[in-house]
């Protein structure tokens, strides 16, 4: 009973008080303090009745405790636990399926905090249900019943009491249930229904909202029923309001909240979230090596035994060598080892059944699932490599090279292909010089011995090589070599013909050059590195001599000369000559080899020097412009520079007109001794002398071009002295093109009178007035030259004294006559015409004749007379010119050589 502050104590009705106590939920919570609240179980004796017949997990009442303090950890017990558990939330579950006897079940109920350890009990009687079927069953059931709180008002005073709501216990309902359908849960009543006419309803998700039509109500009783099975999967529970409401819709009570919970069954078994699991473990691991975790989950509540699950272990196999080699942690399903002797040469792979049971792994009521678990035994390096045999054999040819000579076997039992297999070889005895190595057959893992340096057989005839093979990573721990890990490797050389070789090659030979043909050289022989074989002696031959001046005694290797030895020849690079021979034996197969004769001529005096370069140019002045030579000799030092430079005494020109200094020991400068010299080329000879012992000495001529220079000293005419340096040859050969030329224009001239003459002295057939075609027009012929008087020039010049042509005879015309015909006059010209009144006659002539009808047409071939002699202007040949140069003086012509002499005794020669 509460109390409330101003007011006197309200006892409940008895109809709520019947409720409270009928209804198997938690304890009501009072909205005000209890001053007389007493923790524990509210009564000694709970009675219930259930079903007889009782299924694993299914909730069967809900026992009541009271807590004043609201902080306490309460935990419950049962005393039968084998068949009754009580969960955190006080719902007593049965943990097997069972028939309940006729009699009374009773067991007890425990609660204790887990603070202080202090305890309650109380003992739970269950009645199993009457056996009555039909409708009297349904009626003999009792309905509990839910009162919706009364409001009271007073209105003669403005205050108002209204009474407290009640905080309505929550409903809980089964999963699973097998009905019948609709399944009443509770009536719903307002205490106001004996005055009034009341409808009632529900409203929230699983009535009027989504999910609708799981729980309806009777609105004239306001019994809640459930319309099918729950799942608490799906939804665990339910919040509805209840309404009370008058014919007119009026609410008359306040909406109370109902809270249905769906306990969970047991409907769901483990589910591994794979099926197979995989996982792996080194070879020799110690016990409690963590392998791997298998993880399952169990749709039922986790916080009840329905969603607890516990791991175990059903099978091993194979199951050597012990048939326990893991253990799971039942509660996290972490797999680890708890025996020694994993050994993957013996068990590569363990297959273990993983068993997941919920209710906390009771066998008998809880639900289980299976995987596989495979867990792979990984490899360690715990087996090094051994030698198939203590001794391995082998040969190789001498002086052969990335040849394998013996390949080594050995064995390891670990996984193929990894570091803890694949084998390493080194030597470690035997090959002092590093003739051999050996590498590893990746595949086979084999081990070749392969010759890396030449072996000579006449050195070293057989080689015992000590050698080792270990892996790529080391050992395993406590793990040692055998001493299979070792062997001997025995090589024998074998002898074969090898190629004679020449001592020393190359051979060098210091020799003056010059030497004659026939002279002994030198003697060039080779040796044959074959000690042990029985071979006749060698034979020589050449191979390679550019210049052809060597051969060799087949026999002996005599080296003799067949030519002269030039240093100067272009075979000879820096005075090195080399040449090549070849030595061959009669061994099987036949062998030969090569050896090269360096010759290191040493220079004598035997070319002489010349001038560099060969042509110049300077001014036909005395100027400041001495041109510079240089002087070249084949021969090298001592035979060489300083080179000494001069003039010939004859001809006696050179020298007066010419001079020259040296300027260094290779260099001169040749310059003009007089003040002028025509323009012109000359050759100028110099003597130039060596300084070799004896002296060398040659006249090399210099083509000199002396041209006239403009005062920057270049030269204005270099190509008039160009045209004057052409070859006797280049003049002759323009001299006969000339005469060749005026040869065919004579022959054309006379070919043309000849034809002008034949042509007069034939008629025209028909009269030219009948000829209607074109005429070719010819003024008689242009004449022969200035010696030609056939003609008067004047006719040209007085048109009115030309013959009429009404004298002439009609038919006997010239062909390159005009027609007669009216002609027009032309006006008369001067006896001495202005050389401008050339041209008006000319250009009125040309009117005169556009306007004549019967003039030709303009493509006629016209022929005006010949000019005539005694032209005004004169003669334009350059024979009778007066401006040649008579006192000019030619006698440096008698300088140039017998090819100019005759002009110089046509213009130099005086009077004569």
């Amino acid at each position: 009973m509460c109390r409330v502050a101003g007011a006197p104590p309200r006892i409940l009705p008895p109809l709520a008080l019947m409720l409270l106590a009928a209804l198997q939920q938690a304890p009501i919570k009072a909205t005000c303090e209890d001053l007389s609240c007493k923790t524990g179980f509210p009564e000694d004796v709970h009675s219930a009745v259930v079903s007889r017949s009782v299924h694993g997990g299914q909730p069967l009442l809900n026992v009541r405790f009271r807590s004043c303090d609201g902080n306490k950890k309460i935990h419950f017990g049962s005393s039968e636990p084998e068949d009754f558990r009580v969960g955190e939330d006080g719902v007593v579950y049965a943990e097997r399926s069972f028939q309940l006897s006729a009699e009374p079940t009773e067991f007890v109920v425990s609660a204790q905090d887990k603070e202080t350890q202090q305890e309650w009990q109380m003992r739970v009687k269950l009645t199993p249900e009457p056996a009555s079927t039909g409708a009297s069953e349904k009626d003999q059931r009792k309905i509990e019943e839910i009162i919706f709180p009364w409001q009271q008002y007073k209105h003669s005073s403005p205050l108002k009491r209204q009474k407290r709501d009640w905080v309505i216990p929550p409903i809980n309902l089964p999963e699973n249930s097998k009905g019948p359908f609709p399944q009443e849960l509770v009536r719903i009543r307002s205490d106001r229904d004996k005055s009034l006419s009341l409808r009632y309803s529900v409203t929230g998700p699983g009535a009027d909202q989504p999910p609708t039509g799981i729980f309806i109500i009777n609105p004239i009783s306001g019994q809640l029923s459930v319309t099918k099975p729950l799942d608490r999967e799906q939804i665990a529970s339910f919040h509805l309001r209840a309404h009370a409401v008058d014919v007119n819709g009026n609410q008359v009570e306040n909406p109370i909240d109902i809270v249905i919970n769906v306990i969970d069954m047991n409907d769901n078994r483990p589910e591994f979230l794979h099926q197979v699991w995989n996982g792996t473990v080194p070879e020799g691991s110690k016990p409690g090596t963590y392998v791997m975790t298998v993880t399952a989950i169990d749709a039922d509540d986790p916080n009840a035994q329905n969603g607890m699950l516990r791991y175990r272990i059903l099978s091993q196999a194979p199951s050597s060598p012990s048939p326990n080699m893991f253990t799971i942690n039942n509660e996290t399903g972490d797999i680890i080892t708890v025996a020694a002797g994993l050994d993957r040469e013996k068990v590569q792979q363990y297959t273990l059944i993983i068993q997941a049971t919920d209710m906390e792994g009771n066998p008998t009521y809880g639900l289980s699932n299976t995987a596989t678990a495979v867990i792979a035994v990984t490899d360690v390096n715990d087996n090094p490599p051994e030698f198939t045999a203590m001794t391995f054999y082998g040969e190789v040819p001498e002086n052969r090279v990335d040849v394998i000579v013996a390949n080594l076997t050995v064995t390891d039992k670990d996984q193929p292909h990894t570091p803890a297999w694949n084998a390493m070889y080194r030597m470690t005895g035997g090959d002092p010089t590093g003739r051999f190595t050996i590498l590893t057959d990746p595949n086979s893992n084999d081990g070749l011995v392969t010759v890396v340096k030449p072996i000579d057989f006449e050195t070293n005839r057989m080689f015992v090589l000590t050698v080792a093979a270990e892996n790529q990573v080391p050992l395993a721990k406590g793990i040692q070599h055998p001493p299979q890990s070792t062997a001997t490797v025995s090589i024998t050389v074998i002898d074969v013909n090898e190629p004679p070789y020449f001592v020393p090659n190359p051979k060098l030979v210091r020799q003056e050059e010059g030497l004659m043909a026939g002279s002994m050289l030198t003697t060039f022989t080779a040796q044959d590195p074959d000690r042990y074989m029985q071979q006749t002696s060698l034979r020589y031959s050449k191979l390679s001599d550019p210049a052809n001046w060597l051969k060799i005694d087949p026999v002996n290797g005599q080296i003799t000369t067949t030519a002269v030895l030039d240093r100067e020849s272009i075979y000879v690079q820096n005075n090195m000559y080399n040449a090549t021979f070849l030595a061959s034996d009669n061994g099987i197969p036949p062998m030969s080899g090569t050896g090269t004769l360096q010759i290191y001529l040493l220079d004598i005096n035997d070319n002489a020097p010349q001038v560099h370069p060969k042509e110049a140019t300077t001014c036909e002045t005395l100027q400041p412009n001495a041109i510079n030579i240089t002087a070249v000799d084949s021969d090298i030092d001592p035979n060489a520079g300083p080179f000494a430079f001069e003039l010939p005494d004859t001809p006696a020109s050179i020298k007066r007109n010419w001079t020259i200094v040296r300027i260094s020991g290779d260099h001169a400068q040749l310059s003009l001794r007089i003040r002028f010299l025509e323009a012109g080329i000359y050759d100028v000879p110099i003597v130039i002398t060596d300084s070799g012992n004896p002296h060398a000495s040659s006249t090399s001529l210099l083509k000199v071009k002396v041209c006239q220079c403009d005062l920057n000293g270049d030269c204005t005419d270099v190509d008039r002295i160009v045209g004057a340096g052409l070859g006797t040859g280049a003049i002759i050969a323009i001299l006969l093109c000339i005469i060749i030329l005026l040869i065919l224009v004579l022959m054309f001239v006379v070919w043309m009178k000849r034809r002008d003459k034949e042509r007069q002295a034939k008629q025209l057939l028909i009269d030219p007035e009948d000829d209607v075609r074109d005429n070719i027009l010819k003024y008689d012929e242009e004449g022969g030259g200035e010696e030609d008087q056939d003609y008067d020039l004047s006719q040209l010049q007085q048109p009115d004294t030309l013959e009429p042509d009404a004298i002439k005879p009609v038919g006997i015309r010239r062909l390159d006559e005009r027609p007669i015909h009216a002609e027009p006059q032309y006006p008369v010209r001067s006896a001495a015409p202005h050389p401008g009144d050339i041209g008006d006659f000319i250009n009125e002539g040309l009117k005169a004749a556009d306007n004549d009808p019967t003039a030709p047409p303009y493509d006629s071939l016209l022929v005006f007379d010949y000019e005539g002699s005694g032209s005004t202007a004169g003669s334009l040949s350059s024979l009778n010119s007066s401006s040649s140069g008579g006192e000019q003086d030619y006698d440096y012509l008698n300088d140039w050589g017998p090819r100019f002499k005759k002009l110089a005794d046509m213009y130099g020669g005086g009077d004569d």
